[in-house]
């Protein structure tokens, strides 16, 4: 009953157009029960007595009837239709705005594909459902009720015999319902998993073809598309065998009537119109029978869908605002990690461990360590990402928890070695966190990025679309556009993700310039695999087994001959080897 609350909160606000619709549903249901009555007046008093005026009287009754019902029929599915879609529509947009809310962690547990799946189809079953299935739902509801009515009006006897099967019928109904629900909610999981796969597969088809991996892809689509087939026809099996038991049932009582029913006629118990308006009203009232019984099984399709996208809007965020957000436009002297320690789970132990510096305005501070010790984490927690299991990290003395999410991450700009870029124009990819940016604005940024040249060099310039994920453009020029972003922002903050590591040598040197224009004047965190491009920090953390292993200025590391020093020696080793090999 929960689930119908919840999707009743969405209905009520609509309760006018929903009234009036089960109004016309209402005048739709009892024309049917008006021409199983009229059979009556039609035998006994037109072919029996040869009544001439009801004769002309009746073709123009059914006319009217059937051009009432007809435009009755209109005005319920169009208004319930409407309220239908527009609740659907609100579901699938509070559904997408709580899984925008969500912490990062919770995208790295559910696959996008599943995501994506619950927001297509397992909201595309509730709309259909919503907007076919209900509107007739009712109508056949109250069809069965009038059709009743009519049976008990002709002849309560027979009426008796004919509704002791109802109680069977629900029982069937309720037993069938929850089959159906059983089994829909696995078929929508796996097609999560279908999702999953083809995202996968499409996402990675430069890897699937470079290591000639077409057949293992086709047979793991296949395997789940194998059993999707089998899930479904489950589904068909218990939905296809509810209609004949019903329709068995119906023969019983139907055929225990006509007995019954001619026997009272012969001996003069009832009158033939009355039998037979008896006869067609118990005819027309097994359709709805028939439909409810298929309606009811899709409805516990829906349901089981529904029960999927309720789940997901229950999934509350890991990082969670303070009640009474503090909201920070700036910070004015120093950030500051206070015994941060943090894991992802228990399983896998602490990532950092007890984590203590601080970085004053405009200082750059490189993180660097062998991969795997946390260097990421660490900047991930800044911008709030994931909280630290232990100890805080402040801005001018405000612990971080305590400040607005959107004020916090406001001030900082991200740029990572995975650039993300939309299937949108250069203009609004560079603009994406300052919409109302001015063009002039946008084209600075792109100057300043090294980025304006080979955009003006496209026939659309700033208006190419780029494609998926930037698909147009080289990672040189990816990584530029995400600078001139960046640099657009303006943020007090920067985050630097080994931002030049995918580069090759000359996309790097331009890169490399973007990143010092866009570094200048402000507080910078920098992880960096080539350590050549860090000599310059004012500090340099090292991290080793997720602890601060070593602190300092380049020189300063250097004379130490720590960690820093070997990796430094190791880098410089190697490329002085890779320079022979291109001079030999």
């Amino acid at each position: 009953m929960e689930l119908y609350s919840r999707l009743f909160q969405y209905v009520k606000k609509y309760w006018f157009r929903m009234v009036v619709g089960t109004s016309f549903a209402l005048v739709v249901s009892s024309t049917k029960g008006l021409t199983a009555w009229a059979v009556k007046p039609a035998l006994d008093e037109i072919f029996l007595k040869g009544d001439k005026t009801k004769l002309i009287l009746l073709p123009i009754g059914i006319l009217l009837l059937f051009g009432v019902q007809g435009m009755a029929r209109y005005l319920q599915n169009y208004l319930m239709k409407h309220v239908a879609l527009k609740v659907v529509m609100e579901i699938r947009r509070d559904l997408y705005n709580h899984i925008q809310s969500l912490s990062l962690s919770f995208f790295h547990k559910i696959p996008c594909g599943a995501l994506m799946s619950r927001i297509t189809n397992d909201v595309k079953i509730l709309s259909s459902v919503a907007s076919d299935i209900i509107p007739d739902f009712l109508r056949q509801i109250f069809t069965l009720f009038s059709l009743i009515a009519v049976l008990f009006y002709q002849d309560w006897q027979l009426a008796i015999i004919a509704v002791f099967i109802l109680p069977f019928v629900g029982i069937m109904m309720n037993s069938f319902g929850k089959k159906i629900k059983k089994i829909s909610k696995k078929s929508l999981e796996n097609s999560a998993s279908l999702n999953s796969v083809l995202q996968e597969s499409f996402s990675g088809i430069k890897i699937v073809k470079a290591f000639v991996m077409e057949e293992y892809e086709k047979k793991r689509f296949q395997k789940v598309n194998k059993r999707n087939f089998d899930i479904s026809m489950k589904g068909v099996r218990v939905n296809e065998i509810s209609s004949p038991l019903m329709e068995f049932l119906g023969a019983i009582a139907g055929a225990f009537i006509l007995w019954y029913g001619g026997f009272r006629v012969i001996n003069g118990y009832s009158t033939p119109g009355t039998f037979f308006s008896f006869l067609a009203a118990l005819a027309l009232l097994y359709d709805p029978l028939r439909k409810l019984t298929k309606m009811n099984n899709q409805i516990q399709k829906a349901m089981a869908g529904a029960e999927r996208v309720f789940e997901l809007m229950d999934t509350m965020p890991e990082i969670k605002e303070s009640e009474s957000p503090i909201h920070i436009d700036s910070f004015k002297e120093k950030i500051e990690f206070e015994n941060v320690s943090f894991m992802y789970n228990k399983k896998d132990g602490l990532v950092l461990k007890n984590i203590n510096f601080s970085i004053k305005k405009g200082e750059i501070v490189a993180i660097v360590g062998p991969s795997g010790v946390g260097k990421s984490t660490l900047v991930d927690l800044i911008p709030r990402f994931y909280d630290p299991t232990e100890g805080k990290i402040l801005i001018d003395g405000i612990d971080i928890s305590e400040v607005s999410l959107s004020s916090l991450r406001s001030m900082i700009g991200i740029v990572t070695q995975e650039t993300f870029l939309f299937n949108d124009t250069i203009a609004n990819n560079i603009a994406y966190g300052r919409q109302n940016a001015a063009m002039e604005e946008v084209i600075e940024a792109a100057k300043l990025a090294y980025a304006h040249d080979f955009i003006s060099a496209f026939p659309d310039g700033y208006d190419t679309v780029i494609g998926e994920r930037g698909v147009r453009l080289s990672g040189g020029e990816k990584q530029r556009i995400s600078i001139a972003r960046a640099i657009l922002k303006n943020p007090d903050i920067l985050i630097l993700d080994e931002a030049t590591s995918a580069l090759d040598s000359e996309s790097e040197k331009m890169v490399q310039k973007a990143l010092e224009n866009l570094m200048k004047e402000r507080t910078t965190f920098v992880i960096a695999h080539r350590l050549s491009t860090i000599v310059h920090a004012d500090r340099i953390i090292v991290l080793s087994d997720g602890t601060i292993a070593e602190i300092g200025r380049h020189e300063e590391l250097l004379k130490k001959k720590g960690i820093y020093s070997k990796l430094y020696e190791i880098q410089f080793r190697s490329a002085e080897e890779s320079q022979k090999l291109v001079t030999h």
